[in-house]
């Protein structure tokens, strides 16, 4: 079994390392001290197992394994226990409360091994569960994260402009870049703060702050003029709502 193991501690590393250092048949193919090394580390070595700290500074335990992908199955481990209930809830392989004992820790890699000896489909629905409920917990979204290739981009929301639907992606315009993420447009929406954040046409979302004001294009239709000097086409309903908020 090939392993991962993710702490932003060098001590907690340090015993998952020693605990594992008792089953002769696995090996630690590498070992992440934040999450940007996770997800690099996960998406090139796809191990079957990552031990995976949720408290991490930059990027937590939830968003490495949205951006790592859906196939790598997890045991999750941390000092707080107000995720347990939830990640039990969505059956994810095991969850550690630090400070763990051997024992416990052997019980969590054997119930690890005998769901992946199944397969684990359940794991992938898992993960996507877990990743819903961190986004839920965080209401509104204050980041979004954008993997591309190798990189990993993390956007402030209050520095998003703009947001276009592109089939099942959304294209991002951020302090004058564009980044594609794979998201539907209603999801994220629903993620972003309603107060700064405006659905004004089908296939555009903007950011309240950044519009400048709103013309009208032709006799049956209006466009939002960004302080940037950009447009974005605004529908009827759309009309209505932007005109409740900007004066």
């Amino acid at each position: 079994m090939r392993i991962i193991i993710v702490d932003d501690e060098m001590l907690a590393r340090g015993v998952v390392r020693e605990y594992l250092a008792e089953h002769p048949d696995v090996e630690v193919v590498a070992e992440c001290a934040n999450g940007f090394e996770a997800v690099k580390a996960i998406t090139e070595l796809a191990p079957d197992l990552v031990f995976l700290d949720i408290q991490m500074p930059k990027l937590d335990g939830f968003e490495v394994a949205e951006l790592a992908g859906r196939k790598t199955r997890y045991i999750f481990a941390t000092a707080y226990d107000q995720y347990a209930i939830k990640a039990f809830e969505f059956h994810a392989l095991d969850y550690l409360l630090k400070p763990f004992s051997q024992q416990r820790f052997d019980q969590a890699l054997a119930h690890a091994r005998a769901n992946l000896g199944k397969g684990g489909g359940d794991g992938d629905a898992a993960v996507e569960n877990m990743v819903r409920e961190a986004a839920a917990r965080n209401k509104p979204l204050g980041r979004v994260l954008i993997r591309d290739g190798a990189k990993v981009h993390v956007i402030n929301s209050d520095k998003i402009e703009v947001i276009e639907a592109q089939d099942d992606y959304v294209q991002i315009r951020s302090e004058g870049k564009s980044y594609l993420k794979n998201q539907r447009m209603a999801e994220l929406e629903a993620q972003l703060d309603a107060e700064q954040f405006l659905r004004i046409h089908r296939s555009w979302i903007v950011n309240i702050a950044c519009v400048e004001r709103i013309e009208q294009a032709t006799k049956d239709s209006y466009v939002a003029i960004l302080k940037d000097g950009g447009k974005v086409p605004v529908s009827r309903s759309g009309y209505q709502k932007i005109r409740a908020v900007i004066q």
